[in-house]
């Protein structure tokens, strides 16, 4: 089974399924690994489950780095107590993460070019999750006292998000170059 994009490049091949498939697994069972950073702000969790799914995005698209975010963001609804809001909020926190690198190593096929995006990723992260903490996580949790708590919160929130963009840049750059010498010589 396969499908070819306009380009001539394989996107769906029983191979690259079975990897995302992987990638699923691992972002999903990583999730449930999670530690608080800032005693003041002990829900905020940090964990590295997004690795997976900036490696997908880097090593085979945007596209399935995306599909990688939302079908692990899905099976993360069965264990959830926010009946898939916070499911919603991660995926668009994360998405506008992984985007950015992903496109740019889809244009310029360069380790270096990829690198050096994952800063701007890491802020365009790390905005999308103030806003989505401010007006869907914190509405969510903490009710008609949602604002006062971001507030006090959100220089925490600003710390903690480049944190974990930067610490799961960190941890995917390492990764990057064995994955991808893997996926190349096996033709995934």
């Amino acid at each position: 089974m396969m499908s070819t994009h306009e380009n001539g490049t394989k996107k769906f091949t029983t191979k690259r399924i079975v990897f995302i498939a992987l990638f699923v697994a691992l972002s999903f069972a990583l999730s449930f690994f999670s530690f608080p950073i800032f005693p003041a702000t002990p829900y905020m969790k940090l964990d590295f489950s997004n690795v997976f799914i900036l490696l997908t995005g880097l090593l085979f698209g945007p596209v399935e780095g995306i599909v990688v975010c939302v079908l692990k963001e899905i099976i993360g609804i069965t264990n959830s107590s926010s009946g898939g809001v916070g499911e919603l909020a991660n995926a668009i926190m994360t998405t506008s993460f992984i985007l950015l690198p992903s496109l740019i190593y889809r244009i310029k096929k360069s380790t270096k070019a990829a690198i050096i995006s994952l800063i701007p990723a890491c802020l365009i992260g790390t905005a999308v999750a103030l806003v989505t903490n401010r007006f869907i996580i914190f509405p969510m949790y903490m009710g008609d006292g949602a604002a006062a708590v971001f507030e006090s919160a959100f220089w925490f929130a600003v710390a903690f998000n480049l944190i974990k963009t930067a610490s799961i840049s960190l941890i995917t750059g390492v990764m990057f170059k064995r994955l991808a010498y893997f996926v190349k010589k096996y033709r995934i």
